[in-house]
């Protein structure tokens, strides 16, 4: 089959370990208003030292390590920031610079290997073994850690901490008038989004039994991919749970997408591309929707349905795209492109029923 259960439940997996990069991300960029580029280095310092006390027998005592030194990282980024005034961005890669050398010290090497190593998947496996939930015991633990991360940001954002570091997100000039100190929510905004983000990184490595020098490279990219898809399904006005939850679910549904895009047999490379595409087109829809909406109320003065006119437009296209995929079976990859285009034909066919039905209501 071309999608079996196996696929998608690696891809669940996958979603819930990476989802923790986007929670950090989500405390990080969503609610204090920094963009953090150390994510990942950062993401890579907690696998290396995750993974060194892994196989040194420690696998429980490797998350708490590895969040650790992820905070201390998140402890230079914010006092490059504000103390040396450093911008946001230029400290986050200054330290994701430096965060090289380093993982490369912690390691000792390029790689480590995690086959021979006890990890928390292989202890879970253990007390489940024999049960209806052995097969599921990866997606059961990373579903878990993912559920106790969700709760502690809720509980943590709405604590007077966590209150502080929303105010600063949203007007730091605002916070510093009101006797509290931005410079210390800063700081704990980013030690706090460096352990979740080492978390992750440690998990991902227990996982896979394999840590590598690299593994880190684009982790910014995927995280906010996860991010904007997750704030897109909740339209960024819901409550913070509900964007908690969505984030989860869009790191979850971004997996899911490059499983079935490997599936096309695209390239490794290209699923950085696949990345980048949906960031812009995630980050750009609001534009994208009002460049519409604004074409269609200028048609239709005109007496004419520009939604109409793109409904036309892709359908055609995507027919042509699918005769073309299945004439052509080494350019199957391009249904992919086809299914994006008959998801945007289905939106647009909903706003152009929306458009006939509004006259009829405004005329009632």
């Amino acid at each position: 089959m071309f999608i079996t259960w196996s696929i998608i439940q690696s891809a669940l997996e996958l979603g819930v370990i990476y989802a923790l990069v986007a929670l950090a991300l989500f405390l990080s960029y969503s609610m204090l208003n920094v963009c953090d580029l150390s994510t990942d280095g950062c993401f890579t310092l907690g696998c290396a030292v995750g993974s060194v006390v892994a196989i040194a027998g420690h696998p429980f005592l490797a998350l708490l390590a590895a969040m650790g030194a992820c905070a201390v990282s998140g402890f230079v980024t914010a006092f490059l920031q504000t103390k040396l005034g450093v911008e946001s961005l230029l400290a986050g890669i200054v330290v994701n610079t430096g965060l090289y050398t380093i993982n490369i010290s912690v390691m000792g090497k390029s790689n480590l290997n995690l086959n021979e190593a006890t990890t928390v998947f292989t202890l879970l496996k253990g007390l489940t073994a024999d049960t209806p939930l052995e097969p599921f015991h990866k997606l059961l633990l990373g579903a878990a850690f993912s559920a106790l991360v969700v709760v502690f940001l809720l509980w943590f954002l709405n604590t007077r901490l966590g209150l502080s570091i929303r105010a600063t997100g949203d007007n730091a000039a605002m916070v510093k008038s009101s006797s509290i100190n931005p410079a210390f929510t800063i700081t704990a905004g980013l030690c706090i989004s460096g352990a979740i983000t080492g978390l992750s990184g440690c998990l991902l490595g227990e996982y896979q039994k394999s840590c590598d020098i690299n593994m880190g490279s684009g982790m910014v990219t995927i995280a906010l991919a996860s991010l904007i898809i997750g704030e897109t399904l909740t339209r960024k006005r819901g409550s913070i749970p509900l964007r908690a939850v969505g984030v989860v679910l869009g790191s979850c549904l971004y997996r899911i997408v490059v499983a079935i895009a490997l599936r096309f047999n695209l390239p490794a490379s290209a699923l950085k591309l696949v990345s980048a595409i949906i960031v812009a087109v995630a980050i750009a829809s609001p534009q994208i929707t009002a460049m519409i909406d604004f074409r269609q109320k200028k048609a239709a003065m005109e007496g004419k349905n520009f939604y109409r006119q793109l409904c036309l437009w892709f359908a055609a296209l995507a027919a042509v795209i699918a005769l073309v995929a299945v004439l052509v079976p080494s350019l199957r990859s391009l249904l992919l492109v086809d299914a994006v285009l008959i998801l945007a034909f289905v939106w647009v066919l909903r706003k152009s029923r929306a458009a006939r039905l509004q006259p009829a209501e405004t005329g009632k």
